[in-house]
């Protein structure tokens, strides 16, 4: 055991392409063969310790799952299960994780479930703890998660930073969110965030979009760190940091500026790949950086138009979407999007894809009209018939509006506008602000004077994490209905379906009447085109 064990210890830290030499020497030496064979001779005899360190040195070595050793020991292990120590269940846990699944392999594994649901109360051992919720992985019962969460908690306190970084991946392993683990995680990653690598600091993004976890102090953290410190990385690091944050929805506003300037003093950085990241990035979050939006723009321009005559339509396709959602119209590429083999050759396409395609495709073409600086605002715009019909989740404020207005007639519902924009509700008021208008007497009305309000109703999703700075989509949405005349009222709609009957409908009186209705108009930076 002492000596299989040596040997991988060795032989876990050599490269690749090392290990594969050596592997083969490994295989190949006649002492190496006797002592395997001596091991199988001797399984039934060794102690719990040398059987289990055995079985993990002999898998880790690569001696193949089939092989009478491996087999043997596997069995041997399943004779001697209720022996091992807590040490021990974590190594064979560890060493079962890296095995397929056969026979032998499954039956020990369903024992080793239950012995470890036995052990827990007793086991005191963070180490010993996320090692078992990493190894027995997301297949385990929830109730044997809660447990494990519950025996993790007990000992929270002598949480230590290293622990902290392996808890997280250990309940990605799982697919468990426990948030109290992961606050308690999160606290000891925020005081030592400077101790952690790169690598790390992407692996707990990660397993934060994994987890569906959200915690601001935590994003926030690593943003301002990365942004003390970008001398120190790469533009590849700093926009791999920016991926990461876009998956999860948070804007780090001060990171994004550092890039930007990067990326303007030295576009060559910017191959296909890169540009296709960082507009991404910047639409989703709805980010232009602060005293470069033309110089970024126009660098970001460039770049692509570099590569119009290699680019493939689907990766066209998204640039142009990206660039088009910020405000900004990328003439050259959308004349080359738009042709007709182009176009068909998108919307023609089998792929999964097809219907998100369409759906940019309409985007687009929204942007070429609304956001032309010939485009004027309409006198009158033309309503698709709407259905009287609301959702379940817009009852509350349908039922609101009528308490609060006094009849149907006095707002619209469901309303369709061009290029399939939809409102939840219309509500149209005199020039003043201070008095409702029926919609059956404004119907045809073309008077400037008439105020058009349009409520939607979001959910948090929408916004980036933190902070009510709508993402791209709604970004774009609010900025071609204020061309098109509304004044545009965002409404969370889970805090809403929270309020009390009486706060709804005080809610929406603010909304409605007070003069600053309109409170969201500065958070949405480009509106300004």
């Amino acid at each position: 055991t002492n000596s299989l064990t040596m040997i991988w210890k060795l032989f876990k830290h050599l490269s690749e392409d090392q290990q594969r030499y050596e592997k083969q020497l490994i295989f190949e030496h006649p002492t190496f063969v006797k002592l395997c064979q001596q091991l199988l001779r001797d399984a039934r005899r060794m102690t719990r310790g040398d059987l289990v360190f055995s079985l993990h040195a002999v898998v880790n070595l690569g001696v193949p799952q089939n092989t009478l050793l491996v087999q043997t020991l596997v069995r041997v292990c399943q004779e001697k299960l209720n022996q091992l120590d807590n040490r021990c269940i974590s190594v064979l846990a560890t060493t079962l994780a890296g095995l397929d699944k056969d026979k032998n392999v499954s039956a020990l594994q369903a024992g080793l479930q239950l012995l470890v649901e036995q052990r827990i109360p007793s086991i005191r051992d963070i180490f010993i703890l996320q090692n078992l919720m990493k190894c027995l992985g997301k297949d385990v019962p929830v109730f044997l998660k809660k447990k494990l969460e519950m025996a993790v908690l007990k000992e929270i306190d002598h949480l230590t930073f290293p622990n902290a970084l392996r808890m997280f991946l250990a309940l990605v392993a799982m697919n468990y969110c426990s948030i109290p683990i992961l606050n308690a995680c999160s606290k000891k990653i925020q005081e030592n965030v400077h101790d952690v690598s790169f690598r790390h600091l992407i692996l707990i993004l990660e397993a934060c979009y994994s987890l569906q976890y959200r915690n601001v102090k935590l994003f926030s953290a690593v943003a301002d760190y990365v942004n003390s410190t970008a001398c120190l990385w790469d533009k590849r690091q700093i926009m791999l940091f920016l991926s990461a944050f876009e998956t999860l929805g948070f804007q780090p506003s001060e990171l994004m500026d550092v890039f930007a300037e990067k990326v303007t003093e030295d576009p060559e950085f910017l191959n296909l790949k890169n540009l296709l990241i960082v507009l991404r990035v910047y639409s989703r979050l709805n980010y232009i950086p602060r005293g470069q939006k033309h110089l970024f723009f126009e660098t970001l321009h460039n770049c692509l138009n570099e590569y119009l005559p290699q680019i493939s339509n689907t990766e066209l396709l998204k640039a142009v979407y990206s660039l088009c959602m910020l405000g900004y119209l990328p003439r050259r590429a959308l004349d080359e999007l738009l042709q007709k083999d182009s176009r068909d050759e998108l919307l023609l396409s089998d792929d999964l894809y097809k219907e998100q395609k369409e759906v940019m495709i309409r985007a687009v073409k929204a942007c070429m009209e609304l956001d032309s600086p010939s485009f004027t605002k309409p006198a009158f715009v033309l309503t698709e018939n709407s259905s009287s019909l609301v959702s379940l989740n817009l009852r509350k404020a349908q039922e609101a509006l009528i308490e609060l207005l006094g009849d149907e007639n006095m707002f619209q519902q469901n309303v369709q506008l061009p290029h399939k924009y939809h409102i939840d509700f219309e509500i149209r008021m005199d020039s003043d602000r201070r008095k409702v208008l029926p919609i059956s007497a404004t119907d045809d009305h073309t008077d400037s004077s008439v105020q058009r309000l349009a409520f939607l109703f979001v959910p948090l999703s929408a916004f980036c994490v933190g902070t009510t700075h709508p993402q791209g989509k709604l970004a774009m949405k609010k900025r071609h209905l204020n061309k098109l005349g509304y004044h545009v009222i965002l409404v969370l709609n889970r805090k809403f379906q929270e309020m009390t009957n009486e706060d709804a409908v005080e809610f929406l009186r603010e909304k409605i009447y007070s003069e600053n209705a309109f409170p969201f108009s500065e958070e949405t930076v480009q509106d300004s085109n």
